[in-house]
């Protein structure tokens, strides 16, 4: 591999700005499930069989406030981002769908419900990961080409997915930078493109000592180290968002801070995935290819 920025116009690093859409596909005893979500910002739980009127709450809450404040915010500075949705989502929230399709952003499949995948036998997974790709493309128009599970997922997933024709996979922590997939299907490469925990908004709700300031201020320094190692490697950072936590207006204003300061910044590419994805594919075909 060169040595040299390999993004579009000599850019040095590529930002991927990843809006997870969950809300209306967690779990939930309206929905037949047996218990209530259980990532709840106030940590609670309840007894198998009761709702949690309060969480269901702050889920509507990303719908409703949270998705108009983040997209507002893109649209604004005309910002590609890649929306990581489960598909049931977009069918209860189909504005948001027509806004993603409108507005330009990637819809990448989040399964079809928000629920891991871990324990599903293969004839369950391939269902549904087919079923997230049919609803996604009848409410956007266009057919995923990536997937992001709810983090446990099988030894079968990456396989079925290849048998499904996406082109790309998220669930990986394992580097900065997208590289191939060449033996898990023998002649199928599939390209992998990290994610990211740690720069992830996620951590305000796990831990609510970690403050939208301390957010703003690691998401900064991981977009330094990373910008400097991209003036001679291919390097990617990963901003994962979520409508009901970043699209809280405290949150969202520390948001604003960091894509004020990336739209100031020369030489960095933000990108959806499938643009990462295809301009690797170019640059860097898998090999015999």
């Amino acid at each position: 591999m060169n040595t040299e920025p390999i993004w579009p116009n000599g850019a040095r690093l590529a930002l991927s700005i990843v809006v997870n859409v969950e809300e209306g596909a967690e779990m939930s005893v309206l929905d037949g499930d047996s218990r209530a979500e259980a990532v709840d910002e106030m940590g609670m739980m309840v007894k198998p069989g009761v709702r949690n009127f309060s969480n269901e709450s702050n889920y509507a809450y990303g719908i409703k406030a949270g998705a108009p404040r983040i997209m507002d915010m893109l649209a604004r500075r005309n910002l590609p981002a890649t929306f990581t949705a489960a598909a049931q989502s977009l069918e209860r929230a189909p504005e948001i769908a027509r806004r993603i399709a409108d507005d330009g952003h990637e819809t990448c499949a989040h399964g079809y419900r928000w629920q891991v995948q871990h324990n599903m036998d293969e004839e369950t997974e391939r269902a549904f990961i087919r079923r997230a790709a049919q609803s996604i493309e009848q409410t956007t128009g266009t057919r995923p080409v990536g997937w992001l599970s709810r983090y446990l997922f099988t030894a079968n997933t990456r396989r079925l997915l290849i048998e499904e024709d996406y082109r790309y996979h998220m669930d990986d922590y394992s580097d900065d930078k997208p590289f191939w997939d060449t033996d898990t299907k023998i002649g199928k490469p599939i390209l992998i493109l990290p994610y990211a925990i740690d720069t992830n908004d996620m951590k305000m709700w796990n831990a609510p000592a970690y403050t939208p300031r301390d957010w703003v201020i690691y998401l900064n320094d991981t977009l330094d180290v990373l910008y400097d190692e991209g003036a001679v490697a291919p390097r990617m950072m990963s901003l994962g968002l979520h409508l009901r936590i970043s699209g809280r207006p405290g949150r969202a204003a520390a948001l604003e801070s960091f894509i004020e300061r990336v739209s100031a910044t020369d030489g960095i590419w933000i990108a959806t995935r499938a643009q990462i994805m295809e301009h690797w594919t170019k640059t860097f075909p898998p090999s015999g290819r």
